[in-house]
């Protein structure tokens, strides 16, 4: 049986301490941020708004968060310290759901909003809010008056996008249960400024997900439109190889600016990638594959393969390197794919599993000789190294099927009425 995750009030969060995973405190708990969705559906929980030490108020998102118990919050520590600005699409859970006045489905009869509960789905990062406590009567939050009670999400009304979403919100919360590829076809037919209205709507990690999947023109379009600050959240967002291909597609002062305003660890894996050729395995590869050191154990392997933002051919095998164990690595010492990881006891080491057969590529290896490559040997991702045998990262085969494939690929509407696939 799948374990369910605590549930917890959001009134028992505000102010609460956040803390990174080294124990340091980073800020406190100020709001919390939801979206409104489209057919019945709970409010998305999307972050948290955290006031850091110079009483800037910033979002972390709850993908970044791991722990919310025991009167503390528990980030991985990444932090991103832009200030933050509630978009379209956003809903402060502590300051417009708390005393609001709704009406509950059975008997219509009005309520106030007291709290809120939210809780972490299955075996998702995702978190909703799945019910509110309510006090019958009327009169805001200090009345103390009225029987109080605790209702499922379902049983209130006037919570719904369907009553309050219009326009490029409407579209967004529509486009949730979307692919980034579907989202993306959809965003390439709409128009510039509902293209752009949409785009400024989407949380980064979504948009960096949608950007991937644009025609190139569209992805300058939109990045073009965005605040820079928010450009370089997203392009940090993104795959660095392809986000390399798009600061590649901007002028150079701009790339730079852009360049400049990014993470100084992404901006250089960014960088790297930028200095080689465009149809070569050194332009293709992503900098971050999935690299252990040969001390893991096939249970690290599979804990770091299984984590949910992976690709299914980043995925599909590690890579184990000597120290350092970011790109570029120490020694790469060879490839362990995933079926071999089942077929081992958990506690078994990832060096004992190698497999060294196969001759990695080299940075400037042609994309034709990278196609082959993975062709001969039924891969779906190859490792790069340097000269002095460092791993650089990997090239995957949907990177190599962008640049197989006709220009006007992504013009296919995968979807399609009753989902037919078709071409516009």
């Amino acid at each position: 049986m799948t374990p369910v995750t605590p549930r917890v009030f959001v009134s028992h969060l505000s102010g609460v301490p956040v803390f990174d995973p080294n124990g340091d405190q980073v800020g406190r708990v100020r709001d919390l941020v939801a979206m409104l969705r489209v057919g019945g559906r709970p409010p998305r929980l999307l972050g948290m708004v955290v006031e850091v030490v110079s009483r800037r108020r910033i979002f972390l998102p709850m993908t970044r968060v791991t722990g919310v118990e025991s009167g503390q919050v528990i980030t991985t520590g990444v932090v991103n310290m832009r200030r933050f600005e509630q978009r379209p699409t956003e809903r402060l859970v502590l300051g417009e759901f708390l005393d609001r006045r709704v009406r509950l489905v059975e008997t219509d009869e009005e309520v106030t909003v007291l709290d809120v509960a939210i809780q972490q789905l299955p075996a998702r990062r995702d978190w909703e809010i799945d019910k509110y406590f309510v006090r019958k009567g009327r009169g805001g939050a200090l009345r103390r008056k009225g029987e109080t009670l605790t209702v499922e999400w379902s049983a209130v009304k006037g919570f719904s996008l369907e009553e309050h979403g219009q326009g490029a919100e409407s579209l967004v919360a529509t486009f949730e249960k979307l692919r980034p590829a579907d989202v993306a076809n959809a965003l390439h037919h709409l128009t510039p400024k509902r293209r752009a209205e949409v785009a400024a709507a989407l949380d980064d990690d979504r948009l960096a997900d949608v950007l991937e999947e644009l025609p190139e023109d569209d992805q300058v379009e939109i990045i073009g439109k965005l605040q820079e600050e928010r450009a370089a959240d997203v392009l940090e967002a993104m795959d660095p190889d392809d986000a390399a291909d798009l600061l590649s597609e901007l002028p150079e002062e701009d790339k730079e600016r852009l360049l400049t305003l990014m993470r100084p660890g992404d901006a250089a894996d960014v960088r790297r990638l930028m200095s080689y050729e465009e149809r070569t395995a050194g332009g293709l590869m992503t900098t971050e594959p999935v690299i252990l050191r040969p001390d893991a154990t096939v249970a690290d392997a599979l804990a770091r393969v299984r984590q949910a933002d992976l690709s299914p051919a980043l995925a599909a095998q590690v890579y184990v390197c000597r120290s350092p164990d970011e790109t570029p690595t120490g020694k790469y010492l060879g490839t362990v794919h995933f079926q071999r990881l089942l077929r081992d006891p958990p506690f078994t080491l990832v060096s004992s599993l190698v497999d060294s057969d196969l001759v990695p590529l080299t940075p400037d290896t042609p994309l034709p000789v990278v196609t082959s490559y993975l062709a001969a040997y039924n891969l779906v991702s190859v490792p790069v190294v340097d000269e002095s045998g460092s791993l650089l990262g990997a090239v995957t085969v949907d990177d190599v099927l962008d640049h197989l494939l006709p220009e006007d690929w992504r013009e296919t509407d995968f979807l399609g009425r009753e989902g037919v696939l078709r071409d516009r």
